[in-house]
């Protein structure tokens, strides 16, 4: 399955982020992914790999 995640994309995550939230805005893409929870504001950067398998559904595609 091919996702549609790019710089500036909105994604939420099956597990919730300590702070209660699920959505992340993708802010780096490469080997390692960087996203930013949009509640607290948290940068965590997590391998790709395991990304998509974390990964529910994007919410929102940011066009470049």
């Amino acid at each position: 399955m091919k996702n549609n995640y790019g710089l500036g994309s909105m994604v939420e995550m099956k597990k919730n982020h300590p702070c209660g939230s699920n959505k992340f805005e993708v802010i780096r893409v490469g080997v390692d992914i960087k996203i930013k929870c949009v509640n607290c504001g948290r940068v965590i950067m997590v391998p790709r790999a395991e990304f998509n398998k974390k990964i529910k559904k994007v919410l929102e595609v940011q066009s470049d």
